[in-house]
């Protein structure tokens, strides 16, 4: 295992879009729940887990409402077990209106060297609908901080797609985030989960997205947009300036083998044709386990060899990078097109095969989900 990701499921208020798991922040919960992680990290190098960790991962939930202090315990140990690479990305998410000049500096002392701020949006209008806690002044004053305190690798989120929104509107607002100069930006399209408020208000017609014409007027406009500002579209919703792609999510795309941590994590062994493990969602359940000495992981998939070829390519061909050849004849011993050839031929002139790799252009990615069917 050489990237490490630690799921901090709490939050101070859930968003009514949001369909990861998260409970309500509890500071005596997640005092014990910082002791949980480290014990859970010890348990993994008593089972054979190795390191030197590339990349490490605090996602949410809201990781920033951790104290530095127990960010700090937890890299400890995972550096006294595992060991991290000298050039190692260390990620902690964070919400602006849960980091102070203090703790910014704390995250940043103890090792943390990339910070993932949930913007979302800069409008306060935005950020009403959505639910957010914090207002446009908080969201740049933590960036103004988050450079303060030492962060020069700075990842910004942006939702689009929002009821009601406009693509002018959405361009005026990417220059507003623009104006932050941050290293990466991550710009989602607002989707629909299932069982979150938002689906219920859509369910009963209180909430209407912009049309599919809009939609994908707006993600191919902010593709130009942030082309034009010199950030590289390199997944459909991530860009970054040169040499500032999040290195962790990365792997994820490269099918790689990573560690999960903290209950709701997923992780992936690459042995065979590959497994993806899972932690349940569940605070007590993790608890009485990680207590207990057992593992909390359980196995979600076992990997065949056909099941490993689809699933490198719709994670491959996420990303501008695209599915090397080369790589893929060398894995499963035969090429794209004679493992698919009827998929490829579906995809017509989206998919193309240039440099030894296959991609999908921005167009393509608009309609993703029903190109990469065929290969499922």
């Amino acid at each position: 295992m050489n990237a490490l990701y630690l799921h901090i499921p709490f939050c101070r208020r859930k968003c009514p879009y949001c369909d990861f798991f998260s409970v309500a922040e509890d500071s005596v919960q997640l005092e014990g729940y910082s002791a949980l992680l480290i014990k859970h990290l010890q348990l993994a190098a008593r089972q054979g887990v190795s390191g030197p960790f590339e990349t490490v991962f605090f996602g949410g939930g809201t990781p920033s409402l951790l104290p530095p202090r127990r960010v700090a315990q937890i890299l400890a140990t995972a550096g006294e077990l595992f060991g991290f690479d000298p050039q190692a990305e260390i990620t902690l998410e964070a919400n602006p209106g849960t980091v102070t000049a203090a703790s910014l500096e704390g995250y940043r002392a103890a090792g943390v060297n990339r910070l993932s701020l949930g913007l979302q949006s800069l409008q306060p209008a935005n950020l009403q609908r959505l639910g957010r806690i914090h207002s446009g002044d908080q969201a740049r004053q933590a960036v103004t901080l988050a450079r303060a305190a030492g962060f020069n690798n700075l990842s910004l989120d942006l939702i689009f797609g929002l009821p009601g929104q406009t693509l002018v509107a959405l361009q005026a607002e990417l220059e507003d985030f623009l104006a932050l100069e941050p290293e990466h930006l991550s710009v989602y399209g607002l989707t629909i989960e299932e069982e979150t408020p938002f689906h219920h208000q859509y369910r009963r017609g209180e909430l209407s997205l912009p049309e599919e014409e809009t939609a994908a007027a707006m993600f191919l406009a902010q593709h130009q947009q942030l082309a034009q500002r010199g950030y590289d579209h390199y997944e459909i919703s991530n860009y970054a300036r040169p040499g500032y792609p999040c290195r962790h999510n990365q792997r994820y795309w490269q099918r790689l083998p990573y560690l999960g941590v903290g209950a709701g994590a997923h992780s992936f062994q690459a042995q065979g044709f590959g497994s993806r493990w899972s932690v349940a969602p569940d605070l007590q359940r993790y608890a009485q386990q990680v207590a207990a000495g057992l593992d909390p992981a359980e196995q979600l998939e076992s990997f065949d060899q056909r099941g490993a070829m689809a699933e490198t390519l719709y994670l491959g061909l996420r990303t501008a990078q695209g599915v090397a050849e080369a790589d893929f004849r060398a894995r499963f011993g035969l090429g794209v097109g004679e493992a698919f050839t009827t998929a490829v031929a579906k995809c017509g002139g989206h998919l193309t095969f240039d440099d030894g790799h296959w991609r999908l252009r921005p167009e393509g990615w608009l309609l993703f989900d029903h190109l990469i069917t065929p290969f499922l």
